[in-house]
């Protein structure tokens, strides 16, 4: 994979502009559980994704995560150079759930490529609104779902991320996620073990039921 297949505009840049974003970009490779951002004071830069998995989340105050999105194969990391855009101060963490390869572009490079493309800019806009749509999603679903909706959507969630009904998930991770306290997972997810949906063991929810899963869902 190249720099060029994470941007449709590629074909609108200059050749010294594709010339500086290719050279600007370094190769990383984050192992499982690395932390490659932190904050808006950590301006690390534009993460284009190779290959892996990353997790966006926030922290609160007394330490309790609640995950906003991931990150796949092909996405682009822009909360990590928030320090690019104008009045934006997003206090994101960033941490690997596989072990990941990616291209960091500095956030000064990428700022003034913004500057002298408008395609770039206006595909960056796009990108930021997008990201900005998902984490109002997720606020429309703390606010306005059962948290037994929530936990059901999530596993069938995790479930397509990972190609498996068997998840490797502790009740305390599930929680990291979903922005809710370990022993309120267990007392819900024993109660879907009770209805059939799930079966439970030490470290592991496997799915036994997503279609009435689904249904919860919804």
């Amino acid at each position: 994979m190249e720099i060029r297949d994470f941007f449709p505009v590629w074909g609108q840049l200059s050749g010294d502009q594709q010339k500086l974003l290719t050279d600007s970009a370094l190769k990383r490779l984050i192992p499982k559980g690395a932390v490659i951002h932190s904050g808006s004071l950590d301006c690390t830069g534009l993460l284009l994704i190779e290959q892996g998995q990353l997790r966006a989340y926030i922290l609160s105050d007394d330490g309790r995560e609640i995950t906003l999105y991931r990150l796949l194969e092909r996405d682009i990391c822009l909360f990590s150079a928030s320090c690019i855009m104008r009045s934006i101060q997003f206090e994101i963490n960033i941490r690997a759930e596989r072990d990941t390869e990616l291209w960091v572009i500095p956030p000064e490079v990428y700022k003034q490529l913004m500057e002298s493309s408008a395609p770039l800019a206006n595909f960056t806009n796009e990108l930021m609104a997008g990201r900005f749509s998902e984490v109002m999603w997720l606020l429309e679903q703390i606010l306005w779902k059962r948290f037994d909706q929530r936990l059901a959507g999530f596993l069938l969630e995790e479930s397509a991320l990972e190609g498996s009904r068997e998840l490797k998930l502790t009740h305390e991770a599930i929680g990291s996620h979903m922005g809710n306290p370990r022993e309120v997972v267990t007392r819900m997810l024993r109660y879907f073990q009770g209805e059939g949906l799930v079966r439970l063991s030490r470290g592991t929810v496997e799915i036994i039921d997503p279609d009435r899963l689904a249904v919860l869902a919804q």
